[in-house]
């Protein structure tokens, strides 16, 4: 079913995009990273080489796969940036989370499913501190930096794009990069290699939120007419873009 208003996909249809999307990044996150410990033989930096290639790969992938569907956020603080900015609607913007959370939560359960481990479990991998935290607002930061740059001009750029920066950041900051509430969340319950222990989540949210806020506020200035361009974060996914042929 199409909204014949807006052109758009509904949005139940918007939101399963953006649930499943969400899990299935949530399962490549997770079972790569379990894959990778249990066959790098304790050498972390190949463990986390493999985390970053399947990570990368899998954003490029769902990213074409979903984008024309819902936009592929898949991460609450592109959707709190983007209907800030009026691309969604607010009513829309609480629908995305909810998927995005839920859909966060099956990944880490199906992960766990495919490798044999427990359904759910809390992480009890650390990852507390300032410089961490600071990580997390500088990727969200340049995550956020990316696509308002790239959706405006070259939006068949864009899955290109994030996955080459979230490739980049799991290398060059001290938190590997998390810079998604959703991730972060659902990461916390997972014993596995690409966890966070529930109590250094809330830290990490905050960090994600500001920079993603800053990033939006600096874009908005570098480009006033930002505004006009946000219904196509992270994909354009209307109708006169797509040529959705969704029927009622």
């Amino acid at each position: 079913m199409t909204n014949k208003r807006s052109g758009q996909p509904t949005l139940a249809r918007r939101m399963v995009a953006e649930g499943v999307g969400t899990a299935l990044l949530l399962a490549a996150v997770v079972g790569s990273g379990i894959m990778g410990e249990r066959l790098a033989g304790g050498n972390v930096a190949v463990a986390l080489l493999a985390n970053t290639l399947a990570t990368g790969a899998a954003l490029v992938a769902l990213i074409l796969t979903f984008g024309t569907v819902s936009g592929a956020h898949f991460n609450p603080a592109v959707t709190l940036a983007d209907a800030s900015q009026g691309g969604l609607g607010w009513r829309d913007a609480a629908a995305y989370l909810a998927a995005q959370i839920a859909g966060a939560f099956a990944g880490v359960a199906a992960a766990h499913l495919m490798f044999g481990e427990p359904l759910y479990s809390a992480s009890r991998h650390a990852r507390e501190g300032g410089a961490q935290i600071f990580s997390e607002a500088v990727a969200t930061f340049g995550l956020l930096s990316v696509i308002w740059g790239c959706a405006r001009t070259r939006s068949a750029a864009v899955p290109f794009a994030v996955a080459a920066y979230i490739t980049a950041a799991y290398w060059f900051t001290s938190s590997t990069s998390f810079a998604n509430p959703a991730v972060t969340l659902a990461r916390s319950y997972t014993d596995t290699f690409a966890g966070i222990r529930p109590a250094d989540a809330p830290a990490f949210i905050f960090a994600q939120l500001a920079g993603a806020a800053a990033a939006t506020a600096l874009f908005r200035w570098l480009v006033p007419t930002l505004a006009e361009d946000a219904a196509a974060v992270v994909v354009p996914h209307d109708e006169r873009d797509t040529k959705w042929k969704g029927t009622d």
